[in-house]
């Protein structure tokens, strides 16, 4: 490490210990491994296992549902690192809401997205294992389960600087598969391979579009977009400094949304003339497509590539933010506070890591063959703590520091609120009443911290309350 960099790791602990922290993680992630471990938590390749849902659900115009879905996903990423840059601590939505907004909402915008959280790696396992049952169908899909989730938690378990080299091999990994895949539905594009051609139907197709047919398809492809969110939750860890989690949120949310859209474009080349997918079909419809214009080995191939990148890549990161969630909630107070505790070598958050893997295999054995319940619960309780993040936006910027920046303080939050809102209200009936059963026993948890006297003290979640700048350098900073 440079003399810069340890200047910057200083300056970081010093803003740390504003808030009432002592550093405890170990501050080795650069922007680039923020910008890496984002695309990997969103997996560059997400939409092969969906695709042919979405490809129902949005009567073949994926690519739309994607573009939409960024247009989405990019104000909450702007009010992710407006907060980021404010409290650059590893508590991410909770940390922002509390500080933000309310110290209980904060708790409850913590609750609703550890939801999100804890399930994530239960559909990651149990996309995973589906595709395994592709490759290998002798083996029961509940081995494949257990065996990703001990191989995830060994590479957390090792530490932050380890699993950042895992993620940089596994994008490496997803990154020349999608280009395999560019070149294979070019190639059967200009030869007009099984009636492949070019065209721009799948972007928008007039005959078939309706805002509720997109409103459908779009509450299952923003679960594709969730984990960019994952970035904050490591800002403990980052020596970038307060900007570092922003600009690797918007970066990675861009960057990806151009791989899917790029993709199931080219996918849609590929089968002009369907406009659904049959029910024994829909599951693989993607890699029955790669085999339509390459063989069965490239399928199998396809198949283990998305298995490794949900299970193993994707499935560590999200351990790693959901385990990190868990540290910032319980040292201070609002979870068992032993999930606080530190490894002293390896300095990560060893017992809430061991936690995450605990109930992971209990939902993942649980679930098996449930991806669409699984889905709807996840996105439940991403998109609540979202709306939740906006408003913290218009309260900490706006109202209380009367911020002039009207687009990123008021347009932005308020336009995020809105189509998050709107995503929400047209959720599965499912994912609304597991939602708000989860919500509350959330106040309940809450209630019980509150009458044990515990929870976040003043030394913690009192800061800023009178309205005084929360920055040691001078006026609030606005970008």
């Amino acid at each position: 490490m440079n003399d810069h960099e340890t200047g910057s790791n200083t300056a970081a602990d010093a803003e740390l210990a504003e808030f009432g922290y002592k550093q405890e993680l170990n501050r080795t992630l650069s922007t680039m491994d923020l910008l890496i471990y984002g695309l990997v938590f969103m997996v560059p390749i997400a939409p092969w296992a969906i695709y042919g849902v979405v490809f129902n659900q949005a009567q073949g115009m994926v690519p739309l549902v994607y573009l939409i879905g960024l247009v989405a996903m990019i104000f909450t990423a702007l009010s992710y690192a407006q907060m980021s840059r404010a409290f650059p601590i590893a508590g991410s939505v909770y940390a922002y809401v509390g500080r933000g907004l309310n110290k209980h909402l904060g708790f409850l915008a913590g609750w609703t997205i550890l939801l999100d959280y804890l399930l994530v790696p239960t559909l990651l396992y149990v996309f995973a294992a589906e595709s395994m049952s592709g490759v290998l169908p002798a083996v029961p899909k509940p081995v494949w389960i257990v065996a990703f989730l001990l191989i995830n938690t060994a590479v957390n378990y090792i530490g932050i600087s380890f699993t950042a080299v895992v993620n940089r091999y596994f994008l490496a990994a997803e990154l020349l598969f999608i280009v395999i895949f560019v070149v294979m539905a070019v190639l059967a594009v200009a030869r007009g391979t099984n009636g492949a051609r070019f065209t721009s139907t799948p972007l928008f197709d007039g005959a078939h579009f309706t805002p509720g047919l997109v409103a459908t398809a779009l509450s299952i492809a923003v679960l594709s977009f969730l984990g960019f969110d994952g970035i904050a939750t490591l800002s403990e860890e980052a020596k970038g400094g307060r900007r570092a989690a922003g600009v690797a949120m918007i970066s990675g949310l861009i960057l990806v949304a151009v791989f899917f859209v790029a993709q199931t474009w080219l996918a849609g080349m590929l089968v002009p003339d369907t406009q659904t997918f049959a029910d024994d079909k829909v599951n693989n419809a993607f890699f029955d497509i790669v085999a339509s214009v390459s063989n069965h080995g490239w399928q199998i191939a396809f198949l283990l590539m998305n298995a490794l990148a949900v299970g193993i890549a994707n499935a560590v990161a999200a351990q790693s933010a959901t385990s990190r969630l868990l540290f910032s909630m319980s040292r201070d107070g609002r979870l068992p506070r032993f999930l606080s505790h530190v490894n002293p070598r390896t300095r990560v958050p060893e017992r809430a890591i061991l936690l995450v893997g605990a109930l992971t295999l209990a939902s993942g054995l649980f679930f098996v063959g449930q991806i669409g319940l699984i889905s709807s619960l996840v996105n439940f309780g991403a998109l609540t703590s979202f709306m939740l993040l906006h408003v913290s936006v218009v309260s900490y910027y706006a109202v209380r520091h009367h911020s002039r920046n009207v687009f990123l303080h008021w347009v932005s939050p308020v336009l995020g609120f809105l189509i998050i809102g709107f995503v929400l209200w047209n959720a599965e009936a499912a994912a609304k009443i597991g939602g708000v059963i989860w919500l509350a026993l959330g106040v309940l948890v809450l209630l019980y911290y509150q009458r044990r006297g515990t929870g976040i003290g003043a030394e913690h979640l009192a800061v800023d309350t009178a309205g005084a700048d929360p920055f040691t350098a001078g006026p609030l900073r606005q970008e």
